[in-house]
């Protein structure tokens, strides 16, 4: 007998708090929307250009004495930290005037000042055509997604299902990337992996939703759509349940073992697979009852295919 989170006969009336569920999550979209449109992104070296150096030094750093000995040669913001072992440091340096010459210029007067006292195990020179290229980039990989997502649900299901399916992605992409806004992280390419990883897994736990609810709309044709849908979530909740524990287990591993960098790549997937899983079980499936989805029709389309 297999492990179950959720007990059999469970009967979680999901569909009559849909409305509450729903003004929660709408309230959730605002705010994240408000923060992105009112205070933006805390862009990093990727999306605004500059340099990121990885060092590592003969013994503890002396970030001070590091600071002091670049502040004279750069223009902007800079920022030292320890970066996992305490000899080893991340410099990022704003992005500098002149271009990629700029770029490449001050690059180097860094690495004569700190001369041959440090080892440089990573050097990053990331120029302002570079930097608007991916963002581009990483906003059409979101938009595709999403578009790729909608097309694939419906031919495999119903129109009605696809739109129920985008608007659920749609939010939960917005519940990640208003994370990165409301607390300031750092918005780099692993943001936009991040997004990618939110939506893949929604979209999966979702699909597995959808396919309990076709079997039911075959079995149950007299049953009352709203009936059926909370059969087809309660029926797939132990599923959904232990698949985002275990994952979740996982990430956390990361998140409190895997050193700073690690964790600042897992925070913003354990919020997404949490967001999605949620979205998945109380908004997706009951969304479709406004959708007037039609009991027929679906069986129909099923037939045809057939």
């Amino acid at each position: 007998m297999g492990l179950h989170l959720i007990p059999y006969g469970t009967n979680i009336d999901f569909v009559s708090k849909k409305n509450i569920v729903f003004a929660i999550l709408i309230a959730i979209a605002l705010l994240c929307t408000g923060s992105m449109v009112m205070r933006g992104f805390n862009y990093g070296i990727d999306f605004k250009g500059g340099l990121l150096l990885e060092l590592r030094t003969q013994g503890p750093a002396d970030i001070g004495n590091l600071r002091s000995k670049i502040n004279g040669i750069v223009q902007g913001e800079i920022t030292l930290q320890e970066f996992g072992a305490p000899n080893d440091v991340l410099i990022r340096v704003e992005q500098q005037p002149g271009g990629d010459e700029g770029q490449l210029k001050t690059l180097n007067k860094i690495k004569e000042t700190l001369g041959t006292s440090v080892e440089y195990r990573r050097v990053e020179t990331v120029g302002p055509k570079v930097s608007a290229d991916l963002i581009r980039n990483g906003v059409y990989a979101i938009l595709w997604a999403l578009v790729a997502m909608l097309i694939y649900i419906w031919f495999r299901f119903e129109w009605q299902f696809g739109v129920c399916s985008l608007i659920t992605l749609a939010h939960d992409a917005m519940i990640v990337l208003g994370l990165f806004s409301i607390f300031g992280l750092e918005f780099n390419e692993s943001a936009i992996i991040a997004v990618l990883i939110t939506i893949t897994y929604s979209i999966n736990d979702t699909v597995v939703i959808y396919d309990r609810i076709r079997e039911n709309l075959r079995k149950f044709k007299k049953m009352p759509l709203g009936d059926l849908i909370n059969r087809s979530i309660n029926e797939t909740l132990s599923r959904t349940i232990l698949t985002s524990t275990t994952t979740l287990l996982s990430l956390l591993g990361l998140y409190f073992f895997g050193g700073p960098v690690i964790a600042a790549f897992s925070l913003p997937i354990i919020i997404g697979i949490l967001a999605g899983t949620v979205s998945s079980i109380t908004v997706s499936a009951p969304l479709l009852l406004h959708m007037r989805l039609r009991e027929g029709v679906v069986l129909d389309v099923e037939a045809n295919k057939s």
